[in-house]
Parts: C-alpha cells; sequence; structure tokens
C-alpha cells in the first residue's frame, strides 16, 4: 500500500473534537481517530446511515475479525493466547480500541489517510493503515485497510463492522437485506466452522461466501439502497438487533487466524478495500 507523504500530517476537515469530517456532494462523513478511527456518522442528505453512540458507527476489525476461539491461534509452531472479551472467545482485533493518527497531505476534504502502529496484546509489531475516500460527486465511500509487518511474518485479518440504521426515520420501512451468497458457515458453539452449507434463513449472525466478491444491499423501501461491495469473498451480517443491520466484508471468516490463516510478510503484506454506493431506488444517484 502506497501512502502519501506523511512528513507533515495535513489537518484539511479536522474539527475541533479531533473529528474528521469528509465532505462531497450532499454527502458528509465522521471519522473519530483518536476513537479506533470509528466512522461515527455517514449522512446523505438528511438521513443519517450509521447507528449514533459509542460502539456503534462502523469500526475497524484487524489484526483478526469476528471471533477467535478460545482467543488463541498459531503462527507456525507457536501458540498464542488473546485476552477473552466475548465470552470464552476473543472479538474483532485491537485496532478498534487504539489512537489513530492522520498522515495524509490531501489538497480536498474528500479523502484521508490515518495509521495506528499494532500493539499488545498483539504479539507483533506492524502496522495498519486505513485510507477513506468519498466519490467527486458524494455518491459512494471507498475504503481500504492494509495491514504490514515491522518484523517477523504473521496471520492476520482486516475488515469493517458498520452498524446501519434499521430505518432511516422512525416512521420508515425496515432495511431489507438482498444478496446473493454461495453458501453459509456452519457455526459449532458459536464459532464458524470450516464447513459450507446452505444459506438458511435469517435473522442471522453468520458469515457467508461470496466468491466473486462480496455484493451485498440495504434497501429502505423507496428511501434509499446501499450496496456494499469488496473484492475478498467474506461477509458477516448480523441483523438480530431491532435497531441495525451490519454487513460487515472482510477479508477472512470469524476465527480465521486459525482456519483460513493469511501471513502478512515483509514483501507481501494484506490489503483489502470496500465500497458502498447509494441511490434513490426510482431516480438517479443521491
Amino acid at each position: 500500500m502506497t501512502l502519501h507523504d506523511a512528513s507533515e500530517p495535513d489537518v484539511t476537515g479536522a474539527a475541533d473534537d479531533g473529528a474528521v469530517r469528509l465532505r462531497a456532494g450532499d454527502t458528509e462523513v465522521t471519522v473519530l481517530p483518536e476513537d479506533g478511527c470509528r466512522l461515527s456518522s455517514l449522512r446523505v442528505g438528511d438521513a443519517e446511515l450509521l447507528v449514533q453512540g459509542s460502539g456503534s458507527g462502523s469500526f475497524v476489525m484487524a489484526p483478526w475479525c469476528g471471533r477467535t476461539a478460545d482467543g488463541v491461534f498459531r503462527n507456525g509452531a507457536t501458540s498464542h493466547r488473546l485476552p477473552l472479551n466475548a465470552g470464552r472467545h476473543a472479538i474483532h482485533g485491537t485496532v478498534r480500541e487504539q489512537v489513530w493518527q492522520r498522515v495524509d497531505r490531501a489538497d480536498d476534504d474528500r479523502s484521508a489517510a490515518f495509521v495506528v502502529d499494532l500493539a499488545e496484546p498483539w504479539p507483533y509489531p506492524g502496522r495498519v493503515t486505513q485510507i477513506i475516500e468519498l466519490a467527486e460527486d458524494g455518491s459512494a465511500l471507498t475504503m481500504t485497510l492494509g495491514v504490514e509487518t515491522a518484523g517477523d511474518s504473521f496471520p492476520a485479518q482486516a475488515g469493517w463492522h458498520p452498524w446501519f440504521v434499521r430505518r432511516l426515520r422512525s416512521d420508515g420501512p425496515e432495511a431489507a437485506v438482498e444478496f446473493s451468497p454461495t453458501g453459509q458457515l456452519v457455526r459449532a458453539d458459536g464459532i464458524a466452522t470450516t464447513e459450507i452449507g446452505d444459506v438458511r434463513p435469517g435473522p442471522w449472525d453468520d458469515c457467508f461466501t461470496m466468491p466473486d466478491g462480496v455484493d451485498v444491499t440495504l434497501r429502505w423501501g423507496a428511501e434509499l439502497e446501499l450496496r456494499v461491495t469488496g473484492r475478498d469473498e467474506w461477509v458477516v451480517v448480523y441483523d438480530e438487533q431491532p435497531h441495525a443491520v451490519c454487513v460487515e466484508p472482510q477479508s477472512g471468516p470469524p476465527n480465521g487466524l486459525n482456519t483460513h490463516p493469511r501471513l502478512v510478510t515483509g514483501i507481501e503484506p494484506l490489503e483489502t478495500t470496500t465500497t458502498w454506493s447509494w441511490r434513490r431506488p426510482a431516480g438517479p444517484a443521491v
């Protein structure tokens, strides 16, 4: 992953509260570098697409996604134990709880780049980068994550965990999830296995396979539709909460440090990208 010159961090779009606000067309995105580089808001016109409040919005998952079973993973012959923060499991990585730094020198307020160094309790030195960019007309948002090592190779994953609102307004239609996965990972004791079964009816807290790339649409009736795409094949859909729907594109499945290890090496970093685009169903792009 190539970054802009990081010698003089740019503050374009920075707010007094530490937030970074990106704007294009009638869209505004708010990023909180000091809160795990979380997107706290995505406003399209007068509609807020992300659930508000601490721990909501959309946060980064790295260097692993979802649950790592019993908080244990192996790197070759070495076994590592992570702190348990989801019952008997370790969930969603470490960088969502760290302070990130903005490092780009953007000449507009449509894009920004952020970095954070991997630190304890993750056992390997490295760096995670997030680049966020709004389309010029404000009709789409593209985010790219990179994971690099600063020493030995290690298995890693990266992805996003957005909390999209169930309704755009209190009396509006509920969001419908539309996608065509080829399979659904079978769970055992709440943990995804390597077995791929048939897609079952929701509600879901499940990982799905889409070998041609993630492609999921959320449709709020005739008000708005949001399409989540990415080149990786894994997506988790979580719609068991009455106020939110989560569509989580990620580079590997839950417990993937153990079941689908992807090594980050000095010559081969991990990179994953997602694009969210939106439009009015019966009209042109928002």
